[in-house]
């Protein structure tokens, strides 16, 4: 048994020809986060703090959240501790910093699991967690995005390529330059305890009010004393699918190894084009699969195995 460690950052339709200065920039955040997290597991400490992730503008989650069909932004967040299946999840945030840090207080200091909007906000002021004005979250490019998404009249998963108007009737779930996504994170320490976070900004042009499957226990983000669980793409579908669950109790009850439960999750349970998640089980053990073009990922061992990677491995 050993410490591992996964992170993604969004799943999607992630062009071969995504440029340089798209690609680099994420897959230093993805590294530098990685360095973090092992450096916690090494040290026995709590390894979940995806507020880095959440804190750098291309990712869709925290400062980078992508907008709703109002313009304005609503991050949610999910943490959950494998051993206690205690956990936190919040909704509909507008003015706190870190979503991720608020779940964990929901989950810590109050007798729920879920708060969201306005209820969400008052318990971040009460306990005294940074709070900025909406307009810190809203960049240039997520408004040029919500304004392609409009014109393609469409709600938009994370990580799709441009908006061609010229081939607007062939385009399905294509269309807007989203290239951002989700982060995620899910590690296992040296005794075996497992937990998993997650955070986002959802869907371009989302109905204002939407809640995806980041927040829902089973659905984006679930641990147990199996493995834990992050799920990042298209919500509705994750949702209906019930992923992250399914993963873990293909383990439990069918016996699955942690590759194959995921696997069988993601490539028949989930639409291609939908999903991806990261995993580690309880003995060390790390996935990360998708059924989309690419999806941004990350992951260590404690035996040295480091990977970071955004399209299917050779």
């Amino acid at each position: 048994m050993g410490w591992a460690i996964a992170l993604h950052g969004g799943a999607g339709e992630i062009p071969p020809t995504l440029p340089p200065e798209r690609r680099q920039p994420r897959e230093a955040a993805l590294r530098h986060c990685l360095e973090i997290g092992i450096s916690a597991l090494k040290a026995d400490q709590h390894p979940l703090d995806v507020r880095e992730l959440e804190n750098n503008p291309n990712f869709n989650a925290g400062r980078g959240s992508v907008l709703t069909s109002n313009g304005t932004v609503e991050m949610e967040a999910c943490i959950m501790d494998g051993n206690t299946k205690k956990c936190g999840a919040v909704s509909g945030l507008t003015t706190v910093v870190n979503a991720i840090s608020l779940a964990r207080l929901v989950m810590e200091k109050t007798p729920h699991i879920y708060l969201g909007f306005d209820g969400a906000e008052a318990f971040a002021r009460e306990q005294g967690v940074e709070t900025i004005e909406t307009s810190h979250f809203i960049t240039l490019e997520n408004v040029d995005r919500l304004k392609q998404a409009k014109e393609a009249n469409r709600v938009q998963i994370d990580y799709t390529p441009p908006f061609q108007k010229e081939v607007k009737e062939e385009t399905d779930i294509r269309g807007g330059d989203s290239q951002i996504g989700t982060v995620g994170c899910v590690a296992v320490d040296c005794h075996g305890n497992l937990a998993t976070a997650t955070s986002t900004g959802g869907l371009v042009n989302k109905m204002v009010g939407r809640i995806g499957d980041t927040p829902i226990i089973g659905a984006g983000t679930y641990a147990n004393s199996f493995c834990a669980v992050s799920a990042t793409g298209k919500g509705e579908s994750i949702i209906r699918a019930t992923v992250a669950r399914d993963v873990a109790a293909l383990m439990e009850y069918k016996g699955l190894s942690l590759k194959d439960a995921a696997a069988y999750t993601i490539e028949e349970c989930t639409p291609r084009g939908t999903a991806g998640l990261i995993a580690v089980s309880a003995t060390g053990e790390v996935t990360m699969p998708f059924n989309t073009t690419g999806m941004f990922r990350a992951c260590a061992t404690e035996d040295g195995h480091t990977e970071v990677a955004i399209w299917p491995s050779a």
